[in-house]
This record gives C-alpha cells, sequence and structure tokens, in this order.
C-alpha cells in the first residue's frame, strides 16, 4: 500500500483516510452480509474506520502482500468477532461519525447485490472491484468534462467496457459531429487512458506495481464469479 510508505507520518494517515473514504462500501456490504441490521451496520462501519484509524494499522498491514482489499478484508472480519457491540459505544447515535458517508447508496447496492448463495467475503470482493471500477469511470469523465468533451465521453463510455447497450460508431456521428473514423480514434484514446488510470487507482491499493496485473486479474475475477 503507498499508505505503508511512511507509517510514521501525517501523510501516510491521509493517504490511508483517503483510501478508506474510497472504498467503504465493501466494508458496509461485508457487514450487513453478517446479518447485523442496517443501523447497526451503519454504526458498525463507521466505528470500524475510526478503531482502524487509531490502531497501529501500518505496521499490521500484511507486507508481504502489501494489498489493502485482503488488509481491509481481515482487519474488518477481525472487527466484528471482536464484538462489534462493545467497540461501537452500542447506541445509536453514539458512535463518532468520521467520514460522511452515503448509507442509503450503500444500502441499495447491497440489496442489488445480496444474495443467499452469496458469501460475505464474496459481496466485499465483488463491491470492491465494482467500486473500484466506478472510481476509475468518474475520473475518467471528471477529465473529459475539464476539457469541455462531455459530449464525447457519454457517446463513448459504453465501448470502454464493451457495454451490450452501446450505439456503433456509425450512429454516432451526426450526434457527434465526427467522422466515423475519428470516432473511432477517440474512443481508442478513451480506452487506453481509461487502462491508465484503473492501473493507477490499483496501485493505491497495493505495495508494489509488480502486484498489479494479478490484483486486477483477481478483481475481474470477483466481478466474474
Amino acid at each position: 500500500m503507498n499508505a505503508a510508505a511512511h507509517p510514521s507520518t501525517a501523510t501516510a494517515r491521509i493517504a490511508m483516510e483517503d483510501l478508506c473514504q474510497t472504498y467503504w462500501p465493501p466494508v458496509y456490504a461485508f457487514v450487513r452480509r453478517q446479518g447485523i441490521p442496517r443501523t447497526d451496520a451503519e454504526d458498525a462501519t463507521q466505528a470500524f474506520f475510526l478503531h482502524l484509524l487509531n490502531s497501529d494499522f501500518v505496521q499490521t498491514a500484511d507486507r508481504d502482500r502489501g494489498r489493502f482489499r485482503s488488509f481491509l478484508l481481515k482487519s474488518v472480519s477481525n472487527y466484528l468477532k471482536a464484538d462489534y457491540r462493545k467497540q461501537t459505544a452500542t447506541k445509536r447515535g453514539g458512535a463518532v461519525e468520521i467520514f460522511s458517508l452515503d448509507f442509503d447508496a450503500g444500502e441499495k447496492q447491497y440489496n442489488a447485490e445480496a444474495s443467499e448463495s452469496v458469501t460475505p467475503e464474496q459481496l466485499f470482493e465483488r463491491r470492491w472491484a465494482l467500486t473500484l471500477l466506478q472510481n476509475t469511470v468518474n475520473q475518467l469523465r471528471s477529465e473529459y468534462a475539464d476539457r469541455n468533451h462531455l459530449k464525447l465521453f457519454d457517446a463513448l463510455e459504453a465501448h470502454v467496457n464493451q457495454n451490450a447497450a452501446r450505439l456503433p460508431y456509425a450512429e454516432l456521428c451526426d450526434t457527434l459531429g465526427m467522422t466515423e473514423d475519428a470516432i473511432k480514434q477517440a474512443a481508442r484514446r478513451l480506452k487506453l487512458r481509461y487502462r491508465e488510470i484503473l492501473r493507477t487507482e490499483i496501485a493505491n491499493t497495493v505495495d508494489s506495481k509488480d502486484d498489479i496485473d494479478d490484483e486486477l486479474r483477481q478483481l475481474m475475477n470477483a466481478l466474474s464469479g
């Protein structure tokens, strides 16, 4: 993890806070899949991150693997086993909120993905992968918006992941005012930039660039399972 590079500095804590803020949805989904009611799960999620950030989280991370995904899953699993009700100060409203989290969205995602056949660990892995991919798309969209190319992005976004609803390039010519060849070139640039951002996002959660490809494979496996 990049956050482990400077374990004794404020920079490391800020980096870890950013990761927690970004990747809380899989934690919430994991907690809910344990059968914990929604309101208790919200408190437990907030309390878990408070516990994590106040502990020696950097020193306890798995340095051999260095993957924040694996570390976070192991940490929340251990946290729940250690009587989370006691650690959360138990009362609704008594837990300290360190992040502003959209639990309505988290609950909606949970209800859409949870099923009796899915284990908490599988749900965590799937929600992690989906969160990472959505963060990648959001960043890419922001870049195109900054260049006043949002219309182009919206027209070609479905081509990034080969969405079945994507329109053929030829049908986009009139909408975009571009030739088919120009649209194909724009789509190639979009896909290339998407892959660059995705790899950077993954790099922020692993300890070594050598782990990026393997981590990417595991994420894709989580989505296909």
